[in-house]
C-alpha cells in the first residue's frame, strides 16, 4: 500500500470539508491558525502511538533541533485563536450597535490594505450579514438582525450544548479539563453548556476523589433538528474516523463478511426509469428506520436496567448518502425521495 498517495488523497478530502465549514451559513471562520494546529495535534498523536521525537521530526522533514523548537512555540502559543480582518470587520460593525459608513470603517482599519476592507464589506453584504445602502464614500451599513438572518436563528448557546453532550458521550467518564482539551470552548462557555446539561438531565455529575466526572446514559440528535447540527455532522465525522483508525490498528488490510469493525462503500448507477431506482434512494431511509427503530428499544431496556456502563461495548452504526446527478438529471433532483 503507497501510504503517501493515501494520506495525501485523505488530506485533500479533509481540506474540501474544512473549507465548507468554513464559509457554511455565511460565516467567514478565521483559518490561520489551522496549519500550526495540525502540526502540533500530528505531534501529540505521533507520541502517543510510541514514535520517538527524532523519528517524528524525520517525518517531517526537520532536524531534531529544529523541531523541539517548533513545538515549543506553538505550544507556547496554541491556546491563542487568530482574528481574520473579516472576524475583526464584522466585530466592529455589530458592537457599533447602528448604521456604520465606508469612510468610519477604512477609518478604523486604516493600517490594513484598503482593497482588501472593501473585499470584507462586499463579503459580508453578499453573505447576508450586513446591509447596504448609498453609494461611494457615503455608503452605509447596518448588521443584520438575527430574524434577518436565517443563520443566526438558533442561540449559539444551544449549539454548544449538543456539542458538549456528544464530546461527553464519546469519551465518558471525562473531566471538565479533559472537555476544555477536546473541545477548545472556553471554561465559561463549557461550564455554562454543563450546568444545562446536567438540569435537564442529559448529562450526570460524580464527584471522585480527584475532581468532578461528567457521564451520560445517552446522545441523542433527532433527525431534522436544526440545534445540533455541527454536534451530529462531528460525531458523524468521527465515528467514521474512529472505525476506520481501529481497523488500521488491527493490521489487518482486507475485510470478512464476520468483522463487527469498518465500514463498505456501495455507489449505484440509476436513471429515470430505472426498476431499482426506488430501492436505491430508499435505502438510507429504511437503514434509519431500523437503526432508529433498535436504538429505541436498547436506550429503554438500559434505562430500566443500569448495567455496567464502564465495561459496556459501545457499537457504534453510522450510515449516510450522497446523490451526484448526470447531466441533463438536475430537473429530477425536486422529485428524488
Amino acid at each position: 500500500m503507497n501510504v503517501k498517495v493515501l494520506i495525501d488523497a485523505i488530506v485533500r478530502q479533509t481540506t474540501v470539508l474544512i473549507a465548507q465549514l468554513a464559509t457554511s451559513a455565511g460565516i467567514r471562520a478565521p483559518l490561520a491558525h489551522i496549519a500550526n494546529q495540525v502540526f502540533i495535534e500530528l505531534v501529540a498523536e505521533l507520541e502517543a502511538q510510541g514514535v520517538g521525537r527524532k523519528v517524528i521530526a524525520d517525518m517531517f522533514g526537520l532536524a531534531l533541533r529544529s523541531y523541539q523548537l517548533k513545538v515549543r512555540r506553538l505550544s507556547e502559543s496554541s491556546t491563542v485563536q487568530d482574528r481574520s480582518l473579516w472576524e475583526a470587520v464584522y466585530e466592529y460593525l455589530r458592537e457599533s450597535g447602528g448604521v456604520v459608513t465606508r469612510a468610519d470603517v477604512l477609518l478604523r482599519f486604516v493600517r490594513d490594505d484598503e482593497s482588501v476592507v472593501r473585499s470584507v464589506l462586499h463579503d459580508l453584504v453578499e453573505s447576508g450579514l450586513l446591509f447596504k445602502t448609498g453609494r461611494g464614500p457615503s455608503t452605509a451599513y447596518r448588521i443584520a438582525r438575527d430574524d434577518e438572518f436565517a443563520g443566526s436563528a438558533i442561540p449559539e448557546a444551544e449549539r454548544v450544548q449538543a456539542l458538549t453532550w456528544v464530546f461527553v458521550y464519546r469519551h465518558q467518564p471525562v473531566t471538565e479539563e479533559e472537555l476544555l482539551d477536546k473541545t477548545g470552548l472556553d471554561t465559561d462557555a463549557l461550564q455554562d453548556a454543563l450546568d444545562s446539561l446536567i438540569d435537564d438531565g442529559r448529562v450526570e455529575r460524580e464527584e471522585t476523589g480527584d475532581g468532578w466526572l461528567y457521564r451520560c446514559a445517552t446522545c441523542f440528535i433527532p433527525l431534522g433538528s436544526p440545534v445540533g447540527f455541527e454536534a451530529a455532522l462531528f460525531d458523524h465525522y468521527q465515528s467514521l474516523v474512529a472505525a476506520m483508525c481501529a481497523k488500521l490498528d488491527a493490521g489487518r488490510r482486507s475485510s470478512l463478511p464476520s468483522d463487527v469493525i469498518g465500514g463498505s462503500t456501495y455507489s449505484f448507477d440509476v436513471w429515470q426509469g430505472h426498476p431499482h431506482a426506488d430501492r436505491v434512494y430508499g435505502v438510507l431511509r429504511r437503514s434509519r428506520q431500523e437503526v432508529g427503530e433498535l436504538w429505541d428499544e436498547v436506550a429503554a431496556y438500559n434505562k430500566e436496567h443500569r448495567g455496567p456502563q464502564r465495561d459496556a461495548t459501545k457499537v457504534t452504526f453510522y450510515c449516510g448518502q450522497n446523490v451526484k446527478l448526470g447531466d441533463g438529471e438536475a430537473e429530477e433532483q425536486e422529485a428524488l425521495p
